[in-house]
């Protein structure tokens, strides 16, 4: 028996080593699935309010596609991804044609009402006059300006979708990767090549480094007020070595159960003793050290820097990167023999960390544009568009015979009016947030192709080295992960962060316009939503399912890798036939999702 064991334990790390990779092109269309599938989600729902309410039906249907599509593009749909994706895209694009054609044109009001009413009405006609206009923009301008003193953090829709997809694959994969119906080509490489697991390692930690840039927001407007730098920076250093104390007992109690349990295990992954929990519990100390580096030299634009933690990180991976080719550390890493030393025995978790971190780093970098509700360059744009329109509109009739007759209905169109303001806003701040992903995107993928290309630098990604190719393959992808999830919403149910502190989110559903082919909610501050008073903005514009796992990803994370080691220990993967192996699948993924429902319904909320 023992033998046998030895024999099943030899065979699956040979199932997992040195294997070589995948294409670019075959990833990012595996990937693509899960974008596809969003996608189909938000056509149904802007179109048929298919999710709300969430009846049983609705959440099957959920499932289906923000969960089983992913688990499809990796093990059935592996070979033609771009099957599937058309299968997802082309009923998408049905729904929102044939609603273009169904839906009805908003009913000619009447002439008594349309001369009550015309001096509030948001939209550019004869019969506005510029002093409206001018009025409207100066609203906006306000709000703008009261954002100075209340940085608003509104909850966007796009990135739940993006981190909770993310965590989706990740979990998914982790189970998978111990089929033969997974392919091998989407395994973790050995050393050199790119895979679909390689990205999603990297991918959580650039997700990791997106979501800090939240709290680092509301530290930086709490100590602009009560504190100085330095006294901010321990505080941060303080709070963030204390939140990665449950990451390091999670990555001891996953020692303890590989060598306790004989479990299979890949050496030259992480090392003898080192695990991704390490080195996700040392990345928060590390960056918050890094983050006052850059705050100190002009070179990375101080304090106020807006691209300082892209610079940072990409000095970093360059550095990292010199070491690696003009000494004997790559040498070492790869090929030297394992000694005694902690050091020699965990080599590739120790040094791969700095790449990580870079990641990290990218990922803070693209936070702290895309967190943050950019409420006064959109309300200069919105207040300039307005201007012109008001001096275009501004006529003989705009003196102000609107002024009669319109008493029963001021409060409702001005309240239209504000709502309107809202959502014109948000969505030129959208635009504002996807340009910057956009530009960032192309930076960092033409940086890569450049460190790839043989006419320049001819490196080759290591995911196992987390060398500069593999740092700026993660952060090109991610940003364009996160821009096409921004386009997708664009594309959905319309919504307004407005009031509060610039265009900072207010709470409450503002209905009627279905019939005239408008769908408008007004987002909800972070605190409220996150309390459940904002509850109908994310029903209305976010999957359950997703928000779920974007909400706890942490905890599920652990729960599936629990799950996985549960199935590993109870079956033989390696030798399970292909509809068994899904069934196994299907069940696993129906338990992780469980439990994310589960945590979102109770109220719990543990991010990664």
């Amino acid at each position: 028996m023992a033998d046998s064991s030895a024999i099943y334990k030899a065979r699956k790390e040979a199932f997992v080593s040195n294997l070589s990779g995948s294409s670019l092109t075959e990833i990012n269309l595996v990937t693509l699935v899960a974008g596809s599938a969003v996608l189909l989600w938000t056509a149904l729902q802007k179109t048929q309010s298919f999710f709300t309410p969430y009846t049983p039906i609705a959440a099957a249907a959920d499932f289906l596609l923000n969960v089983c599509a992913i688990l499809f593009a990796i093990t059935i749909y592996a070979s033609a991804p771009l099957v599937l994706n058309i299968f997802l895209i082309s009923p998408a694009i049905v729904v929102i044609l044939f609603n273009r054609a169904t839906t009805p044109k908003p009913k000619p009001k009447s002439k008594a009402r349309s001369k009550a009413t015309s001096t509030s009405k948001s939209q550019p006609k004869p019969e506005l006059n510029s002093s409206a206009s001018a009025s409207r923009s100066s609203n906006v301008t306000v709000d703008s300006s009261r954002s100075r003193r209340s940085v608003s953090l509104p909850v966007r829709p796009f990135l739940t979708h993006y981190r909770g997809s993310m965590l989706v694959v990740t979990c998914l994969a982790i189970l998978a990767v111990d089929f033969p119906i997974f392919p091998r080509r989407f395994a973790k490489v050995e050393t050199w090549g790119t895979s679909l697991m390689d990205l999603g390692v990297g991918s959580f930690v650039f997700s990791a480094g997106v979501v800090s840039a939240r709290a680092l927001v509301k530290a930086e407007e709490q100590s602009s007020q009560s504190s100085t730098p330095d006294a901010a920076f321990i505080s941060r250093l303080s709070k963030s070595i204390r939140h990665s104390l449950p990451l390091f007992l999670l990555g001891l109690l996953r020692l303890w159960s590989v060598k306790g349990l004989d479990y299979a295990e890949h050496v030259t992954e992480y090392g003898v003793h080192w695990n991704f929990f390490f080195t996700l519990c040392f990345l928060a100390p590390f960056v918050e050290i890094f983050d006052l580096v850059a705050r100190k030299l002009p070179v990375f634009g101080g304090g106020q820097g807006q691209y300082r933690y892209d610079s940072l990180a990409v000095l970093l991976a360059v550095v990292y990167e010199v070491l690696l080719d003009k000494t004997e550390l790559l040498k070492y890493i790869i090929s030297a023999p394992r000694g005694p030393d902690f050091l020699s025995m965990n080599r590739e978790g120790v040094f791969s960390f700095v790449g990580y971190l870079a990641i990290f780093l990218c990922g803070r970098g693209t936070g702290m544009r895309v967190v943050r509700f950019r409420g006064e360059e959109a309300a200069a744009a919105l207040a300039d568009a307005d201007g012109a329109a008001g001096a275009g509109a501004a006529g003989p009739s705009g003196g102000g015979g609107g002024g009669g007759g319109g008493g029963g209905h001021d409060g409702k169109n001005a309240k239209h009016e504000q709502v309107t303001d809202q959502v014109q806003l948000t969505r030129l701040e959208r635009r504002v947030v996807l340009k910057d992903l956009l530009v960032q995107s192309v930076i960092y993928s033409a940086l890569y192709y450049l460190s790839t290309d043989f006419l320049f630098f001819n490196l080759n990604v290591s995911r196992r080295l987390a060398n500069l190719p593999y740092v700026l393959w993660v952060a090109a992808f991610n940003n364009a992960q996160i821009f096409g999830f921004g386009l997708i919403e664009a594309c959905g149910v319309e919504f307004g962060y407005g009031g509060g502190g610039g265009g900072g989110p207010t709470t409450g559903l503002h209905r009627g316009g279905r019939a005239a082919g408008q769908d408008v909610v007004r987002g909800g501050k972070e605190e409220e939503t996150e309390e459940g008073e904002g509850d109908d903005v994310q029903d209305q514009t976010t999957s359950r399912i997703l928000r779920a796992f974007n909400n706890n990803g942490l905890l599920v994370f652990l729960v599936a890798n629990l799950l996985t080691g549960l199935v590993n220990l109870t079956l033989n993967t390696l030798d399970t036939p292909p509809t068994h192996a899904m069934a196994v699948m299907l069940a696993y993924a129906g338990a992780v999702t469980a439990v994310a429902m589960g945590l979102e319904v109770s109220g719990v909320k543990i991010r990664v």
